[in-house]
């Protein structure tokens, strides 16, 4: 090739790298960025899938007991009783923290988001069952697919039962966006926000769980 020729190929717009598309971990067909999970229990990890591949697994399980549905409703607790002593007490070292029971693990597990990602706690589990004796809802969790998110914000609490894949997708709202040793301004108007949306997509719960 002459050199003109070498710099009309190089001065050429290289084209548009092709459009990636998620693919379904069961059947590989093509997902949005808006998409069900499963979780794969004995390998402690979400799987993304297609609508009807995530209508064959219910949060009560299947194939076998290894995968289990993620559900999409969220329970907004109203009024839950919490203070600064019940939430020190858990050994939380931050505002905030979400809670699950995973197979196979000997405790309740307790995570919070921060700039690494998801860090686990040592979760004082004498605290946690007078947070549960004072807020019975929270004994009614799905194992493996469903969290309680607990937030103390502005002086007050919030809790949510959410599912898991909802709580790992602030943790990766706050790894995003977190700058410098406190997160940043936009970090914490990044994350009220995501409550907010949380809160509108919420259905309301007493300490009981009556609706």
């Amino acid at each position: 090739m002459s050199g003109l020729g070498a710099l009309r190929r190089i001065g050429s717009p290289r084209p548009e790298p092709p459009a990636t598309t998620e693919a379904c971990e069961f059947c590989v067909a093509d997902i949005g960025a808006r998409h069900g999970h499963v979780a794969d229990v004995s390998q402690h990890r979400l799987l993304c899938v297609c609508r009807p591949c995530y209508l064959l697994f219910g949060p009560e399980g299947s194939g076998g007991g290894r995968y289990r549905g993620v559900g999409e409703e969220v329970r907004r607790v109203a009024d839950p009783a919490l203070d600064d002593a019940l939430w020190d007490a858990m050994r939380i070292p931050v505002d905030m923290a979400f809670f699950f029971d995973q197979t196979g693990a000997d405790q309740l597990l307790a995570f919070y988001p921060g700039p690494a990602g998801a860090t686990e706690s040592l979760l004082d589990l004498t605290a946690w069952a007078d947070v549960v004796a004072a807020n019975p809802v929270l004994g009614t969790l799905e194992p493996d697919v469903e969290a309680a998110l607990l937030r103390r914000h502005e002086g007050g609490f919030s809790c949510h039962l959410a599912p898991i894949d909802r709580c790992y997708e602030l943790v990766g709202l706050v790894r995003r966006s977190w700058t410098g040793l406190g997160g940043g301004p936009e970090v914490w108007r990044e994350i009220d926000a995501w409550f907010s949306e949380l809160d509108r997509r919420s259905v309301s719960v007493g300490r009981d769980g009556a609706r």
